[in-house]
């Protein structure tokens, strides 16, 4: 795989995707954890097409800044950049934005999984 693979997703804010609904606050505004949802949701359906049948990504860590808030009704999209590939490893720039501008960016880290493999190895939890 190789660095520079791009990915978008836009959605818009309901009632569903609000900090009020979700538990992260008290307000009616776009919710962080579902900002946060749709950057990790973007950069593993930007690769997703890339891995060879059997295997998927899984997130490991997210360092981004909510920088406006978002009403409901508003369009909001994702665009995530692949800036670095290390093995199984790989690190995304991602930016979300609404139609005023940008709402929140930062970097997403993800692994390289075998499907099989990885759900075996959470099963094994239950034992």
């Amino acid at each position: 795989m190789e660095t520079g693979i791009k990915g978008k997703k836009e959605l818009t804010v309901t009632e569903e995707l609000t900090a009020q609904a979700v538990g992260s606050g008290g307000l009616r505004v776009f919710a962080t954890p579902c900002m946060i949802s749709l950057m990790e949701s973007t950069a593993s359906g930007s690769v997703q097409g890339e891995l060879p049948e059997g295997q998927s990504t899984v997130g490991t860590l997210i360092n981004v800044t909510h920088l406006s808030a978002t009403p409901i009704g508003m369009k909001v999209w994702c665009e995530s950049e692949l800036t670095a590939v290390d093995r199984r490893r790989l690190v995304f720039s991602v930016k979300a934005y609404d139609e005023k501008g940008l709402i929140g960016e930062g970097s997403h880290e993800r692994f390289i999984v075998d499907d099989e493999k990885f759900m075996k190895k959470c099963q094994d939890k239950l034992q």
